[in-house]
């Protein structure tokens, strides 16, 4: 699917294909950091897992491969890269609106976990799954909002 948006060629704005890495790039390095973090879970004190490092090392490495990614589209489509029409802006909104009230719904569950006084390692992987699922879902409604209108 990835791979569609280039051989489209002039179909995709280069606002659509910044929008398709970031859910990728989001999807693919939390999956990663979740699947090496959780695999540590079963049977041991949860206290004892070396998450932070690993967070932000996750953190790092999307920001990382979401510039150069964006980088490489920008290349292969050097006349897109300033073009923003009004339609980017309404999509770009709406997507940050969706993504803010996601957000802001489940930073409840680390909320919770806080005031239960939860160990802080569920807390900060409750938190960061919040960012991950409110980033993908901003990213999915820009992509309807492109592929199917407004």
């Amino acid at each position: 699917m990835m791979l569609s948006l280039f051989y489209m060629g002039g179909v995709v704005s280069i606002e659509e294909k910044r929008t398709w890495i970031y859910a990728v790039v989001t999807v693919a390095v939390s999956a990663v950091y979740f699947a090496i973090i959780l695999r540590q879970v079963p049977g041991t004190d949860v206290s004892k897992i070396a998450y932070v490092g690993p967070m932000l090392t996750a953190v790092g490495v999307a920001v990382v491969v979401s510039i150069v990614a964006n980088i490489v589209a920008a290349i292969a489509s050097p006349g897109e890269t300033d073009v923003k029409d009004e339609r980017d802006r309404q999509i770009d909104r709406l997507g940050d609106h969706v993504g803010f009230y996601v957000v802001s719904v489940l930073a409840l569950a680390p909320l919770g976990l806080a005031m239960a006084e939860a160990k802080q390692f569920w807390i900060a992987n409750a938190l960061y799954l919040a960012f991950v699922l409110a980033a993908f879902a901003s990213s999915v409604v820009k992509i309807v909002a492109y592929r199917r209108g407004l």
